[in-house]
């Protein structure tokens, strides 16, 4: 039996990664990973040295969805403990992150599919291999995106697009998921870990209150009304002008 842990955090200059370490099963995950997975998520949410967050798989996937093993034990079960394992276990993971004021960058590596997809559209940001492919694959159960496709995909790629996804399940190249604003960045495949790691320094690097109030008034404003958002927003700007950082920084500029 592997000692191998089943997701890997390493962390250097403010810069977490967490590997789904699962190589051998194209990281489809399990009840135990999952677990691991939202131990892991704690530790970033409450380590203020860790600025930013990588997710990635290793190997040649990302992550190819749940472990069909895992799922026919769950199958076996009534509907009950199937709403148990989505709601408290793998949902937990789309409620710490949205809890965590830092950037999450997902590095997809390789083939992404059905949940596994759904993971990386809970990331802020999908930076991708050329030769990635994605696919809301559920349809080819006939299930539907149980782990917040249905919820995350209209609102990146926009309804029509999502619907296009869900319903043929076919699989989209690197390029057309960049185009439809899936992915935000494409790289060589050699050069996908180096290429995020330095975007993600330099969001490290950038100042952190700021970073912070940026993510939690853009997911913010998604649910609120105009105005309310400008109430909040200029709250948030007038404790800003006070920030250190913002004194340094218009220092800076006024010595140019």
């Amino acid at each position: 039996m592997s000692t191998e842990p089943l997701m890997k955090l390493e962390v250097e200059e403010g810069v977490a990664t967490l590997t789904i370490n699962r190589p051998q099963k194209m990281n489809a995950f399990t009840v135990p990973l999952i677990r691991e997975w939202d131990a892991l998520l704690g530790r970033v949410l409450e380590d203020d040295a860790i600025r930013v967050l990588i997710l990635t798989g290793a190997g040649r996937a990302f992550c190819a969805g749940g472990d069909i093993d895992d799922i026919e034990n769950i199958l076996a079960g009534d509907a009950l403990s199937r709403k148990h394992y989505l709601w408290p276990v793998v949902h937990n993971i789309a409620d710490k992150l949205e809890r965590l004021d830092k950037p999450v960058i997902a590095a997809l590596n390789g083939t992404a599919r059905g949940a596994g997809l759904d993971m990386a559209l809970m990331c802020d940001l999908r930076f991708a291999a050329h030769s990635v492919t994605v696919a809301e694959s559920y349809i080819n159960l006939a299930l539907i995106a149980g782990d917040g496709g249905t919820w995350f995909l209209p609102r990146i790629v926009g309804t029509s697009n999502a619907l296009d996804m869900f319903w043929t399940g076919d699989p989209v190249s690197a390029e057309e998921a960049f185009r439809i604003g899936l992915v935000n960045r494409l790289y060589d495949d050699d050069k996908l870990m180096d290429e995020t790691r330095a975007y993600a320094s330099r969001l490290a690097a950038q100042p952190q209150e700021t970073i912070r109030i940026f993510k939690r008034a853009t997911y913010q404003g998604m649910t609120m009304s105009r105005r309310t958002h400008f109430d909040m927003i200029s709250s948030h700007m007038s404790m800003l002008f006070h920030s250190d950082d913002h004194r340094a920084k218009l220092s800076h500029m006024l010595q140019r």
